[in-house]
């Protein structure tokens, strides 16, 4: 059985989700194979991406396509981009509706084999602070990490999550998109060529 199959067929936390506000099953969604030129890793699917089978298919995975500079046959070509988050399951909603974060027993089980699975990948984009703190290590702020974004390309760009709940945190930091996005979209078409 390939590693997505048997990534497809985990049920590690049918009991955990089961007990969330959504009381849903597991799902995950496995989008990768070998050998890509991008990786996306970020933090979890959501209920829509759940509902749907396929990641980033919400707003937030429009913005994120529009960051990248990227149209959805290319976000979506698993030879070329693999899109791995730090769990590949919804994590569901606590009784308040918020998100919950992504269970670790998905990381700690899957993310080395997948890693060695997908190689040497020239560019990996971390999308939020759970994909950041497992990539790179160390405790800092979204914000930190991102404004300190020279220090790890141009193999590493990280990113806020593409949430429009970060739209004011957008407004407030301009050099997001004044000189991180160009960058990033022109280190994805060096790559992608």
């Amino acid at each position: 059985m390939s590693l997505q199959s048997r990534i497809s067929a985990c049920r590690l936390c049918s009991q955990r989700f089961a007990a969330t506000a959504t009381g849903h099953a597991p799902r995950p969604v496995v989008w990768f194979s070998a050998q890509p030129r991008i990786l996306i890793a970020g933090q979890a699917p959501g209920l829509r991406v759940h509902q749907a089978g396929k990641p980033f298919c919400d707003r937030s995975g429009d913005r994120l396509r529009d960051w990248l500079g990227m149209d959805a046959y290319t976000f979506y070509d698993r030879d070329r981009v693999a899109i791995v988050p730090m769990a590949f399951c919804f994590p569901g909603y606590d009784a308040a509706g918020s998100d919950l974060p992504p269970p670790k027993i998905c990381a700690q089980t899957w993310h080395d084999d997948v890693m060695q699975r997908l190689g040497d990948v020239p560019l990996t984009v971390l999308v939020g602070g759970h994909a950041q703190r497992w990539h790179l290590g160390g405790k800092g702020t979204v914000t930190d990490t991102v404004r300190g974004w020279r220090d790890h390309a141009p193999r590493v760009f990280p990113l806020p999550h593409p949430s429009w709940r970060n739209t004011g945190w957008l407004k407030k930091n301009q050099w997001f998109a004044a000189d991180l996005l160009p960058a990033l979209r022109n280190r994805i078409k060096d790559v992608l060529q």
